[in-house]
């Protein structure tokens, strides 16, 4: 009796086609999962850059109790001898402090308020100047 060998193709790895389909799945989750991400962290510089003006209204306000209930005329005042802050912080979104010049104090009521100044946050559909804090209201909603 002869034995026939029978040599049987080795079926191992991916076709093309199953490849492409893998790569066009793959792209489309992108598509849809990455504006999310997007929109995430612009949300998360928001709710930081707000954080700031509260960090910033309250080392005001300590001020504020230890000057006979007068707030500073410049946010650098909280830093001498960072008594009340370390530094002026800096925006998420902008990477740079956006509060000092959008400080304004007055006298007689003695009153403040403070934002981050420009379109920072427009990822997340705040207007300009926004978010604001001021010692009446406290934080403006949109």
């Amino acid at each position: 009796m002869m034995t026939r060998l029978v040599r049987r193709k080795k079926s191992g790895g991916f076709t093309l086609i199953e490849l492409m389909i893998v790569i066009a799945i793959i792209a489309i989750l992108a598509a849809i999962l990455v504006p999310n991400f997007i929109r995430a962290r612009a949300q998360g510089q928001f709710t930081a850059c707000k954080s700031n003006l509260k960090n910033i209204a309250t080392a005001l306000e300590m001020y504020s109790t230890d000057a006979q209930g007068r707030y500073p005329s410049t946010l650098s005042a909280l830093e001498e001898q960072q008594r009340y802050l370390r530094t002026i912080p800096t925006c998420a979104s902008a990477g740079e402090d956006t509060y000092t010049d959008a400080y304004t104090a007055a006298s007689n009521p003695d009153r403040y308020t403070v934002y981050c100044t420009g379109t920072n946050h427009s990822a997340v559909d705040a207007p300009q100047n926004y978010p604001q804090y001021n010692s009446v209201a406290g934080l403006l909603e949109k």
